[in-house]
């Protein structure tokens, strides 16, 4: 059988006395997107980092298509895109891009992936110069442009206005139609569900839940309404079909989970009018992958 693109196995890495990568174990499989999400500090680049080979683990195992990252050979395979720097500060982009494809024995085009990723009017601007989305895109550029079997992107759209985004995107389709592995990690759910195979949440350096996006969501659908805060949901859930569930998160936002049958939603409304409540952006809907996060993770600040 054919080995994961990439292979983590009881990953450990310390910053002095801070454990940043507590036992962390998970694959990434060729030819797919898995998206690596967690909370600030959870541990999702020291493991890019240690895959790309730029940091060394103090415990546990990693495999990248089948070897140590720190093996030469990988470079001509593995693009990689870091979460800033990477690309000399007075350096043009196109320059450095084409400098970039020489190194490779079959590159893209250069001036084609400057125009795809919408740059070309910024081939001789240096990179300084670029605002932070044009930065993020020539970082791209770069990780991709030696026609790699793995991508690493590290928060690969962060500050990307909506249409270049959406380019990144497709960019991602592209690669995986291809059968390139891409390993990333985003603060974007709805990028995570849009483009993810797999999704591995990490939080405190461990593996607490991974799956599908459609596995880690779920079939069930919830009511969701905005009312005035502190409601009686004791009183509520008397009214609703049993084994019904009802929360309060944040304050004013309510959920409702169980059956959604058709009537649910009079029944919520013919409540909320008996108890002279006025409610808003009443609706039904599936859980999300950001529900999950939340779940998993908790809402406090990190």
């Amino acid at each position: 059988m054919e080995s994961p693109a990439v292979e983590i196995v009881d990953l450990v890495k310390r910053y002095g006395g801070t454990t940043a990568i507590d036992g962390l174990t998970f694959n990434a499989a060729r030819g797919a997107v898995t998206a690596v999400l967690g909370p600030n500090g959870a541990g999702k680049t020291s493991t890019l980092e240690i895959c790309e080979g730029f940091r060394r683990a103090d415990g546990g195992e990693v495999k990248v298509l089948g070897l140590d990252p720190s093996r030469p050979e990988l470079r001509a395979r593995v693009g990689v895109m870091l979460q800033a720097g990477g690309v000399p500060p007075a350096t043009r982009c196109g320059q450095w891009l084409r400098l970039m494809a020489r190194f490779h024995a079959h590159p893209l085009d250069p001036a084609a992936l400057l125009e795809r990723l919408g740059l070309t009017e910024h081939a001789r601007t240096p990179y300084r110069r670029l605002s932070g989305g044009q930065q993020q895109r020539v970082s791209l550029a770069g990780a991709v442009i030696g026609r790699p079997e793995l991508v690493f992107l590290d928060e690969p759209t962060a500050g990307l206005d909506p249409q270049a985004r959406h380019a990144c995107w497709e960019l991602v389709r592209d690669l995986r139609a291809n059968g390139v592995s891409v390993v990333l990690t985003t603060h974007h759910m709805d990028e995570a569900e849009k483009l993810s195979d797999q999704i591995v949440i990490i939080d405190r350096g461990r593996v607490v839940a991974e799956g599908t996006p459609s596995s880690l969501t779920g079939a069930e659908r919830q009511l969701r309404f905005r009312a005035r805060p502190g409601l009686c949901l004791d009183e509520l859930l008397a009214a609703l079909p049993a084994g019904s569930s009802a929360k309060e998160s944040p304050a004013g936002h309510y959920i409702i989970e169980g059956q959604v049958a058709p009537g649910l939603l009079a029944t919520v409304t013919t409540w909320c009018a008996a108890e002279g409540v006025s409610t808003e952006d009443l609706s039904i809907e599936r859980r999300t992958l950001e529900d999950v996060f939340l779940e998993l993770t908790g809402r406090e600040l990190r």
